[in-house]
C-alpha cells in the first residue's frame, strides 16, 4: 500500500485547517444563517440537476435524427402549473426564512452591551463604555449580546467578522448598528470587506472572545481611568454646554437629564425619539432640531469635536439622570487630546443624586 509523504501530509493538514470553505460557527446566529444558505444551495443544485437532465434527455429524444419531421406537442396545464407553483413556494420559503433572520440580526436585545466602533483609513478603533480603547482589536465576553454602533471618520468601510456571520457598513456621518452573541472563546478575524483606499488590505484585526471571568479581568487591566461618560462630562464642561443646558428657570437650552429615549416636540411640530443618531445630529447641526419653546441660538460644533469626543458626549447624555452635576461642574477651556476635556474635580454630590451611572 503506497505511503503518503510526511511533507505532503503536513501540507494537506494545514491546507484543510487554514483554507476551510467556511469559517467556524462562533456566534448564536451563525448556524441559522448557514442553514438558510445551505438550503438555498441545495435547492439551486436540485434545480440545476433537473434542468440539465431535461435538456440532455430532450436533446436526445427529440433530435432531428429521431424526428426528421417536427411533431407538434400540445401543452399541459397541470405541468405548467407545477413548474410555476413549486418554484414560487420555494422562493417564498426562502424569503420568509431570510426575513426572519434579517430582523433577528438587526434587532439587538434590550440588554445588549453597546460598544462604539469608529472606522478610519486604515484602522478600526473600538470604544468601550468603561473607557477602554482598542485599535484593530475587539475584546468581548462569550454568552452576552454585544451591540456595535458603527461610524466612519472618512470614507465608507464595512465591518466584517466571518466567524460570527456579521457584516455592517460604517458610513460617514451616520450611525449604523449590528449585534452578535459570541458562543466560543477564541480569536477570530476582523476585516474591512469594502475597498476603502490604497491600504484597504491592511485594515484587519482580531476579535478576542473571552470567558466572562477573563473579560472582567481584561476590563480591570485595560481601563484608562475614566469611562466614556466621565470623559463626556469633562468635555461638556470644557465647551460650556452647561451654560445653557442647566435646568435653571432662565436656561436658554432644554434640560438634558433623562432626555435619552424620551420623545421631544420640535418647533416644526414634529415629534422625535432621542437616540444616539439624534444626539449626534443635535450637536453638529442644532438648527435642524430646535426643541419647542427654545430659540435657535445653539452654535454648530461641526469640525470642532472628533468622533471619539462625540461618542463620549453622547454616552454622558445617555447616562444623565439629574441636573445636579451640571450645575456643580466647573467649566474649563483645556481639552484633552482626541476631543475630551479636562475639568477641575467636581464637588462631592449628595447621596442619591448621582448623574452618571457607572
Amino acid at each position: 500500500m503506497p505511503q503518503i509523504s510526511p511533507v505532503l501530509w503536513q501540507f494537506l493538514v494545514k491546507w484543510l485547517t487554514n483554507f476551510a470553505l467556511f469559517p467556524p460557527e462562533a456566534s448564536r446566529i451563525a448556524p441559522q444563517l448557514d442553514a438558510l444558505y445551505f438550503f438555498i444551495v441545495l435547492v439551486s443544485l436540485i434545480g440545476l440537476t433537473i434542468v440539465i437532465l431535461l435538456v440532455t434527455s430532450f436533446s436526445i429524444l427529440y433530435s432531428k435524427k429521431r424526428h426528421p419531421v417536427p411533431v407538434q406537442i400540445e401543452g399541459s396545464t397541470l405541468l405548467e402549473a407545477t413548474w410555476t407553483i413549486v418554484p414560487l413556494g420555494l422562493f417564498l420559503v426562502m424569503f420568509v426564512w431570510g426575513a426572519l433572520i434579517y430582523f433577528r440580526v438587526f434587532t439587538p436585545p434590550a440588554n445588549a452591551m453597546n460598544i462604539y466602533v469608529v472606522g478610519k483609513q486604515w484602522m478600526w478603533k473600538a470604544e468601550h463604555p468603561g473607557g477602554q480603547h482598542e485599535i484593530n482589536s475587539l475584546h468581548v465576553p462569550a454568552g452576552r449580546a454585544i451591540q456595535l454602533t458603527l461610524i466612519s471618520q472618512d470614507v465608507f468601510h464595512s465591518f466584517s467578522i466571518p466567524a460570527f456571520r456579521v457584516k455592517r457598513e460604517a458610513i460617514p456621518g451616520r450611525y449604523t448598528t449590528v449585534w452578535f452573541e459570541a458562543t466560543t472563546p477564541g480569536t477570530y478575524h476582523l476585516f474591512c470587506s469594502q475597498y476603502c483606499g490604497t491600504e484597504h488590505s491592511h485594515m484587519i484585526g482580531d476579535v478576542v472572545v473571552m470567558s466572562p471571568e477573563d473579560y472582567k479581568t481584561w476590563l480591570a487591566s485595560s481601563t484608562s481611568g475614566a469611562s466614556l461618560a466621565q470623559n463626556g462630562e469633562r468635555l461638556f464642561a470644557s465647551m460650556s454646554c452647561n451654560a445653557c443646558h442647566n435646568a435653571r428657570p432662565d436656561a436658554r437650552g432644554p434640560s438634558l437629564a433623562n432626555v435619552y429615549g424620551a420623545k421631544l416636540t420640535l418647533t416644526s411640530g414634529q415629534t422625535v425619539t432621542v437616540d444616539e443618531a439624534y444626539l449626534r445630529q443635535a450637536i453638529l447641526n442644532p438648527s435642524q432640531n430646535i426643541t419647542q419653546g427654545y430659540a435657535p441660538i445653539m452654535p454648530t460644533y461641526q469640525g470642532q469635536i472628533s468622533e471619539e469626543g462625540l461618542i463620549a458626549l453622547i454616552e454622558y447624555i445617555k447616562n444623565l439622570n439629574s441636573d445636579y452635576r451640571v450645575q456643580q461642574t466647573t467649566t474649563t477651556t483645556t481639552l484633552l487630546p482626541g476631543g475630551a476635556g479636562k475639568a477641575a474635580p467636581a464637588k462631592q454630590e449628595p447621596a442619591g443624586q448621582g448623574m452618571v451611572q457607572q
